[in-house]
């Protein structure tokens, strides 16, 4: 009964995006200073989006259209005034190169020269939108469309078209196409509540809060655009139970997730393709390819072989089904530093799988937050998975200044560690060190503390990575330079040090101590002390032959010191060589 939505609820698929950009004189207009235009920072956000998505999720599809052109171009030209640049399909670097021709001085003149600045028709352009995604037969988990323009009124006043258009939006919005606007700064400033309150769509307006103030700069409007251009998806879904007959469904997410670079990908030498391995078994006797029915599995049980099908091993790995089961409550403190042994994850109501799990869920936050407890569950998140303890941290929403959600409302999951995960250790004992150079080091401390933000740092290798792929994919003569922005800053170090390193190495090192400069022991020496062996040894491993215990260099030693001349460096042949001259010895 709980799951009796999940078949009408749509949770695999490609992701879609559609870029509808405003094409009008207006867009072409050159900011103050030399500014680039809102067409230009328009384009360098597709492009943006474009690169990102052919790294994160290749398999997404993308689409670039066009209104108030003077030129059409879309399926059988039916609609006027609408130029459908790129149709909805994968994006890729001749996608990519095609959109940066579109940017600068020449863009502008290619874009008068191919398609010019004509009449608006929002209401054409959003049909011309539905068509595109009506012409797709893959099956779509998200769609979405983003507008960019800077006229809050882009039909002058037009009643009709106005109507039209909302009666569009209206129609896209019944089809589970959410409407985003990314509207740019204009003179006089740019009036939502005029036209476009109508035409966007309200799930968009929960997620991030309805942006009223346009984008004048091109990380703003990156940052809006990479809010909104990807669905957040859940790892899970799962059913809630907080007793007997009261479950409530609840999506399961990833706080964060680490960036890799992606695995090598065997290729076909003739036809450049993706090969697709298929394990398959034999039997080693006969050679005969084996059928998934005759497989068996075994295990020895009191010297004797159980064969057992594959729905037992099922049965017998699974304890219930995957969900999520209330134990009772704990108070905050209770929960340690030390029980995090693994990522939490962060849990949100799923209204479309059981009706009234949001009014349920928000009580049960509320009342965990008011009594200041977290809620112990016995977790299952997958079939035959083995379950586990989890404890459930209440989260109250907070807002900014602009009432924009900053932490969405919910319950961090996180996982408490059985009897084993824990051990206890034994530290070695070291002398302490005197209070002097303790406070000296707490000032060098103090100095060099910072506020650490992970958005600040990336990954070099990731970076150097992909930027070798685009300039490879988009036949660039040299890939962009990477900062490597881990590096320590030693000029800033050091000026915001000045003395202290000094004085703390005065107080712990020798004097004249240099950390740069080698050991005093040779290598060669260490190495030649390892490898001296006796006379009294070596006479004694030849009467018990007991030479295989000693190493290669041992025994190359011990041979060059009898005089004995080898050109062998096997193990064997330098034991053969003291063997058979022992009488040597």
């Amino acid at each position: 009964q709980i799951l009796s939505l999940l078949s009408d609820y749509k949770v695999t698929g490609r992701d879609s995006l559609v870029f509808l950009v405003d094409a009008s004189k207006e867009m072409f207009v050159k900011g103050e200073d030399g500014q680039p235009s809102n067409f230009d920072l328009s384009m360098q956000v597709v492009r943006s989006v474009y690169t990102s998505k052919i790294i994160s999720s290749h398999r997404d599809l993308m689409a670039l259209v066009f209104y108030g052109t003077e030129q059409s171009k879309n399926p059988s030209n039916s609609f006027k005034h609408v130029y459908v640049y790129h149709n909805l399909d994968e994006p890729g670097a001749k996608r990519v190169q095609e959109v940066d021709a579109l940017q600068g001085e020449k863009g502008a003149r290619l874009m008068e020269k191919t398609m010019g600045s004509g009449e608006t028709s929002l209401g054409d352009a959003l049909w011309c939108c539905a068509n595109l995604y009506s012409d797709i037969k893959l099956r779509l988990s998200f769609k979405r469309l983003m507008i960019f323009t800077c006229r809050d009124e882009p039909h002058g006043g037009d009643t009709a078209k106005d109507r039209q258009a909302r009666t569009k939006a209206s129609d896209l919005k019944e089809t589970g196409v959410f409407i985003d606007l990314m509207h740019l700064m204009k003179p006089g400033g740019f009036d939502v509540s005029t036209f476009f309150c109508d035409i966007i769509s309200p799930d968009s307006e929960g997620e991030l809060g309805l942006q009223l103030e346009p984008c004048g700069k091109l990380e703003d409007l990156k940052k809006r655009v990479r809010a909104k251009e990807q669905k957040k998806r859940a790892m899970s879904r799962l059913n809630l139970s907080l007793g007997e007959g009261l479950n409530l469904a609840v999506g399961i997410y990833a706080m964060a997730v680490p960036a890799k670079i992606p695995g090598s990908v065997k290729l076909y030498r003739e036809t450049n393709k993706q090969v697709h391995s298929k394990p398959q078994t034999f039997d080693t006797q006969t050679g005969r390819l084996l059928l998934p029915s005759e497989i068996k599995k075994a295990q020895v049980y009191g010297k004797k072989q159980i064969v057992m099908e594959r729905d037992e091993v099922d049965s017998i790995k699974k304890f219930e089904d995957p969900g999520l089961y209330l134990i009772g409550f704990k108070p905050i403190k209770m929960l340690k530093i030390h029980h995090h042994i693994r990522p939490a994850v962060f849990i949100y109501p799923e209204e479309n799988m059981v009706k009234g799990s949001s009014c349920l869920f928000s009580a049960l936050l509320t009342k965990c937050s008011e009594k200041d407890v977290f809620a112990l569950c016995r977790c299952i998140l997958r079939r035959n998975c083995p379950p586990r303890f989890a404890a459930l941290v209440p989260q109250k929403e907070e807002l900014d200044e602009g009432k924009v959600q900053i932490t969405a409302p919910g319950f961090h999951l996180i996982y408490l560690p059985y009897a084993d995960d824990i051990r206890t250790l034994d530290p070695p004992q070291f002398p302490s060190a005197s209070q002097i150079p303790v406070d000296k080091m707490k000032q060098i401390v103090s100095k060099l503390r910072f506020k650490y933000r992970s958005d600040a740092f990336e990954n070099p290798a990731i970076q150097k990575h992909f930027r070798n792929l685009e300039a490879l994919a988009l036949d660039m003569m040299a890939p962009e330079d990477v900062e490597d922005l881990i590096m320590p800053k030693v000029d800033q170090i050091n000026q915001r040090l000045g003395p202290l390193a000094e004085e703390f190495k005065d107080l712990v090192y020798p004097a004249n101590y240099n950390p740069e400069s080698k050991p005093t022991t040779k290598r060669g020496d260490e190495k030649k002390a390892r490898v001296e062996v006796s006379e009294e040894e070596l006479r004694a491993h030849v009467q018990n032959g007991t030479l295989g215990k000693l190493t290669v260099p041992v025994l190359k030693e011990a041979c060059k010191k009898m005089g004995f001349r080898t050109t062998g460096t096997k193990k064997q042949e330098l034991i053969d060589a003291l063997i058979h001259f022992q009488f040597y010895l």
